[in-house]
């Protein structure tokens, strides 16, 4: 009788091997169709990459309209040669960003990232917080190509500039006043002040604003405005400000000049603000 009970066990255990064995081959055969049905992508040199993005570039997409289907359709011919051209995916994504075409451009300008994260990544990042308004995505993504690659810029302001403003976007007012200061300062340090942004002085004095620290607010936005005379904006703050610290009469000739300042067209000056309203951009309409 044991040895019939034992027969059967082995018996069991002989077909659930048979089973996982089967299932595995299944799974195996499934993922080698898989790969087999997938067109292989040959890779070419720098040079020959640079020759692909004359004739699908230079000589294709951008004869076309940049938002148009056939400033996508000549880059997928590209793709189709060398998907692994990183440029190829950036150039398709960024007509989508400047569309509000968000979803859709994240997916190319994550294959650009994949293939050159170097060149794309502090990029991608950029666009989270300007563009996508992704401002948690923004920070981790600007945060660890700060600690792989070392610090550095984007579009003209630093690493550091793109988490302050987040934090600030995410009302995080302390976060965004120490990094602000801590890239104040090193901007003072390594390049003197002559080097102060007037739109990181704006910002980093929004963050003093918010935590109504007022007086030190003040000092920062009249930085600004020695750099940038007619910033309407900062000027509309500093009004605010005025009228809390009850200098009303200052107060109303600042907002007098900022009115004038907006009406001219005095704002934010960056070059995608004619495709998007920056954090805290007054809205004079």
């Amino acid at each position: 009788m044991q040895n019939l009970i034992q027969d059967l066990r082995n018996l069991k255990l002989y077909f659930l091997t048979l089973l996982f064995i089967s299932t595995l081959n299944s799974c195996k055969q499934e993922e080698n169709l898989k790969l087999s049905s997938e067109k292989t992508i040959p890779q070419f040199t720098e040079k020959q990459q640079d020759s692909l993005k004359d004739i699908y570039l230079n000589n294709g997409a951008w004869l076309t309209d940049v938002y148009s289907q056939d400033w996508q359709n000549e880059i997928d011919k590209g793709l189709k040669v060398d998907s692994t051209i990183a440029y190829f995916w950036q150039q398709k994504a960024m007509p989508l960003f400047k569309q509000g075409k968000y979803e859709v451009g994240m997916t190319f300008i994550d294959k650009a990232v994949k293939y050159n994260p170097e060149r794309w990544q502090r990029y991608r990042a950029f666009i989270k917080c300007i563009f996508s308004k992704q401002y948690k995505d923004a920070i981790i993504d600007f945060t660890d190509y700060q600690e792989t690659y070392g610090y550095g810029f984007e579009m003209d302001h630093s690493y550091d500039f793109y988490i302050a403003l987040s934090y600030l976007q995410l009302s995080e007012f302390g976060k965004a006043e120490k990094l602000f200061e801590k890239d104040y300062e090193k901007t003072i340090d390594k390049k003197g002040e002559d080097w102060l942004h007037h739109l990181d002085l704006f910002y980093y004095g929004i963050s003093k604003y918010e935590l109504k620290k007022y007086e030190e607010a003040l000092v920062l936005f009249d930085q600004a405005l020695e750099r940038y005379p007619q910033f309407s904006d900062v000027q509309y703050y500093k009004t605010k400000i005025l009228y809390k610290l009850s200098r009303t009469e200052e107060a109303e000739s600042v907002y007098q000049s900022a009115k004038e300042n907006a009406r001219k067209g005095f704002s934010i000056n960056e070059d995608n603000v004619i495709y998007e309203r920056y954090p805290y951009q007054v809205r004079w309409n």
